[in-house]
């Protein structure tokens, strides 16, 4: 499983035991990795054509 699933996931968890806070760090966290991902693999692939 990729690491910003397995981190929005635990977020959620945390979210709907009642740790909201704790639940919203987790999210913003995995939703940072996520895009930050998404920006490596766009550049890396954008780099491997020229």
């Amino acid at each position: 499983m990729a690491a910003w699933l397995i981190i929005l996931l635990i977020g959620v968890v945390l979210l709907i035991l009642g740790f909201t806070s704790l639940g919203h760090v987790f999210l913003w966290i995995g939703i940072a990795v996520l895009v930050i991902g998404l920006i490596f693999a766009l550049v890396g692939r954008g780099r491997s054509r020229t």
